[in-house]
């Protein structure tokens, strides 16, 4: 079937299509150069984070098939499509179905926005959305955006269908745990779930999807019309929660308390529910002086189908923070550092690895690991500055950070995950920050180590500051994730530190013309090619853990969890590490480990402290 519908599309210059994919479903309108509809449907619902880029091209490739001919033109908006990394993604998936079209990839808010004509003169533009979720986005007239909530239903969505779903149910319970019987929203929701007894409702709960819990909205808002308090003080909540994030969102977005800005109400809880819209409306105007409120009109779509139109022309959302401070300096961006970089060649003894026999590729192996210490001593200056920065971050109550992406990120979260069970340190003292979060520690995420501007958010989000050490290691030198954090730690104060293994990247961040990009220490040890070409796992990923394993034994020794080479200061956790406590009590004091293990146990098996008890005695 798909095969017969592609055969039919033909070249139409006029065609323009639009996409709005969301996790409810995915509209998709093909219209001509008049607006005249050739062809609208409905496909699978579509959220970006959610697709793997097979699963988004194949979704795209569906829609292309059912098509009756190929648009000369494309918008689309796709919900979770949130940074300029995530629209990038989206444009190259549509540009393999659809080669050489011009397209516009933005989220299902801009969509949105872009469907109902932008006021004369311009005015910020602020949308209000409930449908399952609820959000607030807004966008200047110089292409500064703003968003707030729209993080789900588990954090976010404070008034969204899904969300009133939800406090009805908890509502309702309490209502009946304090009254001995459930009220009219009670009884209500029962029979719109078809159930005989409340109990029911908990191992529904336990599994129910967002669109069913989404459902029960509309027995609050029916509810609510016949007068039934509960129910109305739900709607009431949730219309305050909604304005208050809509004149945030306008705040963030134009820095004024009032002044006219325009809020763009959609989604099927406010447009399908007057008294709805009107609690919010009234609530919007009450907080924003100056403010005009519109009622989208029209399907979300035809906003794709205006920014396609634009396509030659549209320019890429900017955050409200400088667009400028996200741009890698063309000096570190310059893939000509990247070709001098020992990473990047060729190693002469490997040439020809695949046919070497296994014992000889040991030999080799072991050969280029034995020079990765003499390649570290020429930094041993370099390293001792660090970490005499260290303590004194530990000492005055600051933080290490480690950045990095890929095997560098990797370990830095590796070695910052074992301080705590061996020096009794609290979490947060020492942190690794990995490119694309979580789920890059045991699988890739694409283009995360490319976005410069994640980066630097995750340095703020961890508010670093003043007090902190913050670590970028990048074994070629050039990761953009590793140069946002370092610039944005720059920014705040704290010490910063470049662990690369590309000696060529010194003279390129001598270059450097601004000064809050440069990192106050370099350590640069050129391990030579490796083995296997560009693998950064091997000699770089294995000079990275050494370094790391200096920094933080010497300067956790050097703030007092040492006392000889025996760690004072670990954390008893399991029946190897207390039996290892009581030998250290037991050398250190002399007592035996009857008397060691009795102190440890009184001592709350504190390792320091049954020490200090012992030596006192």
């Amino acid at each position: 079937m798909k095969q017969r519908r592609a055969s039919k599309v033909t070249s139409n210059p006029t065609c323009v299509l639009g996409i709005e994919a969301g996790g409810t479903r995915t509209s998709v309108l093909l219209v001509d150069d008049k607006n005249t509809e050739l062809i609208s449907f409905s496909a699978d619902p579509a959220v970006l984070p959610l697709l793997s880029d097979r699963e988004l091209q194949w979704h795209l490739r569906d829609i292309a098939a059912r098509l009756p001919y190929r648009p000369s033109a494309i918008g689309i908006g796709m919900a979770g499509a949130r940074s300029d990394m995530d629209k990038d993604r989206l444009h190259r998936a549509a540009s393999r179905i659809w080669p050489a079209v011009p397209c516009v990839a933005t989220n299902d808010l801009e969509t949105a926005l872009a469907t109902t004509p932008a006021p004369q003169p311009p005015l910020p533009r602020v949308l209000v959305l409930s449908g399952t979720g609820s959000c607030c986005f807004g966008r200047a007239p110089d292409g500064r955006t703003a968003k707030v909530g729209g993080r789900g239903h588990v954090i976010g969505d404070r008034a969204g269908a899904c969300e009133i779903g939800l406090r009805a149910l908890r509502a309702v319970i309490a209502d009946m745990d304090h009254h001995g019987k459930m009220g009219p929203l009670g009884v209500a929701m029962l029979n719109a779930l078809a159930f005989n007894d409340v109990e029911q409702l908990i191992p529904w709960s336990v599994h129910a999807g967002k669109t069913e819990i989404a459902s029960l909205a509309v027995t609050v808002f029916a509810i609510a019309a016949k007068g039934d308090k509960l129910a109305k003080k739900i709607l009431s909540d949730s219309a305050a929660m909604l304005a208050e994030d809509a004149i945030v969102c306008a705040h963030q977005l134009t820095g004024a308390h009032a002044g006219p800005v325009e809020f763009v109400l959609n989604g099927g809880v406010i447009l399908k529910n007057l008294g709805f819209m009107r609690d919010i409306s009234r609530r919007i105007r009450e907080g924003w002086a100056g403010a005009k409120v519109t009622p989208l009109k029209g399907s979300s779509v035809w906003g794709a189908v205006a920014l396609a139109r634009e396509a030659g022309t549209f320019a890429v959302s900017r955050p409200v923070h400088s667009a400028s401070d996200f741009v890698l300096p063309a000096e570190i961006a310059d893939l000509a550092v990247l070709a001098k970089s020992p990473t990047e060649k060729r190693n002469p003894g490997s040439l020809k690895l695949d046919q070497m026999p296994i014992a000889q590729g040991i030999d080799l192996m072991i050969c280029e690991d034995a020079a990765i210490s003499l390649a570290i001593r020429t930094e041993r200056k370099h390293l001792a500055t660090v970490i005499t920065q260290v303590v004194k971050a530990f000492k005055s109550g600051g933080r290490l950070f480690y950045v990095g992406a890929g095997t560098s990120g990797r370990l830095g979260v590796l070695d910052a995950s074992e301080i705590p069970p061996t020096f009794r340190a609290p979490r947060e003292q020492v942190q690794g920050i990995i490119a694309g979060g979580r789920q890059a520690l045991w699988s890739a995420v694409e283009g995360a180590e490319d976005d410069v501007q994640a980066g630097a958010v995750a340095i703020r989000n961890r508010a670093v500051n003043s007090k902190d050490v913050v670590i970028g290691i990048a074994a070629s030198g050039r990761t953009p994730f590793v140069w946002g954090a370092l610039h944005e730690a720059n920014k705040r104060g704290a010490f910063t530190v470049l662990l690369c293994f590309n000696p060529a990247m010194r003279q390129a961040v001598n270059k450097l013309r601004d000064k809050a990009w440069k990192p106050q220490v370099m350590i640069t040890p050129d391990a030579g090619p490796e083995i296997l070409t560009g693998s950064t796992r091997l000699k770089s990923g294995t000079a990275t853990k050494l370094i790391l394993n200096m920094i933080t034994t010497l300067a956790m020794t050097k703030v007092g969890k040492v006392i000889g080479n025996l760690m004072v200061d670990l954390n008893p956790s399991n029946v190897k590490l207390q039996d290892r406590a009581v030998r250290i009590i037991s050398e250190l004091t002399g007592a035996s480990r009857e008397a060691a293990r009795d102190a440890l146990v009184e001592c709350g098996w504190v390792v320091k402290a049954a020490y200090l008890k012992l030596k006192k005695n």
